[in-house]
């Protein structure tokens, strides 16, 4: 109760925002419609969360529960998941775990929603292939922004297969031929930061944890008490410089790079 009286005061603030004018258009606007599933058994959240994101310009469908929710992915895949972790019988971390699993649905962006202080299901939330999570009582306009953003980041990702080249600002990664460049000047990295670098670049505004670079960058479970992966991003951050800023480290989880910075 306390959750949902929290998350009617911020409701109320951002509906003044709004008609004041203070929320950003970004907020409030998008290019095109895009089919967003919200997954909530808390009928009045669902009904909040769809009335600020068709406010937005997006079409929104509903389901109460994790069944319910795969069977109508099942039907029709959504554009984006917004994806309650506590749900009655099959829970959200055991949606997103079978959605990233089938490869029909594994690129759908799922945003997690999670109670504050839960933080072991945030953790596994991110673990399982979450992109991003907001926690209860949280900002309508923010969750709007949030969406958008990850939007933005999926239309724009490629469809199928590995990139020739990915960039990220003023740096290229030639993926074929294991070269990096910034202004065209070429940074000697060992294979490992490469492919650090080439997972960092990928995963840009997400949260990745140690378990996962390690996993997938370095090809074995984690070993409680490695410093590999931070070592491996301190020297990151020391042959490219704009990574040092870039690169930023979530206490007792791993890392986020931030979204490049738009140059003049």
């Amino acid at each position: 109760m306390r959750i949902r009286a929290q998350f009617a005061a911020s409701v109320s603030r951002c509906d003044n925002e709004l008609s004041s004018g203070r929320v950003s258009r970004s907020t409030r606007a998008v290019t095109s419609v895009s089919h967003i599933l919200i997954v909530e058994d808390d009928k009045d959240i669902a009904d909040l969360i769809a009335h600020y994101l068709q406010r937005a310009g997006h079409a929104i469908e509903t389901a109460a529960s994790g069944t319910v929710a795969l069977a109508k992915i099942k039907a029709s895949a959504p554009a984006l998941v917004l994806l309650d972790v506590m749900l009655p019988g099959v829970d959200g971390l055991l949606v997103c775990q079978t959605l990233r699993k089938t490869p029909e649905t594994a690129a759908i962006p799922i945003i997690m929603l999670t109670a504050r202080g839960e933080e072991a299901e945030r953790i596994a939330g991110l673990e399982l292939g979450a992109d991003d999570y907001v926690t209860k009582p949280f900002s309508p306009g923010e969750l709007v922004a949030r969406v958008g953003a990850l939007l933005r980041r999926a239309r724009t990702a490629p469809a199928t297969g590995p990139p020739h080249a990915l960039d990220y600002g003023p740096i290229r990664i030639d993926v074929q031929r294991h070269i990096v460049t910034v202004d065209g000047a070429e940074v000697k990295l060992t294979a490992k930061e490469f492919l650090l670098l080439q997972y960092l670049v990928e995963h840009r505004g997400r949260l990745v944890s140690r378990d996962a670079l390690l996993r997938d960058v370095w090809g074995y479970q984690f070993t409680g008490g490695t410093r590999t992966v931070d070592v491996h991003v301190r020297r990151l951050r020391e042959k490219i410089v704009l990574l040092a800023g870039a690169i930023t480290t979530i206490k007792q989880f791993g890392y986020r790079l931030e979204e490049p910075a738009i140059r003049p």
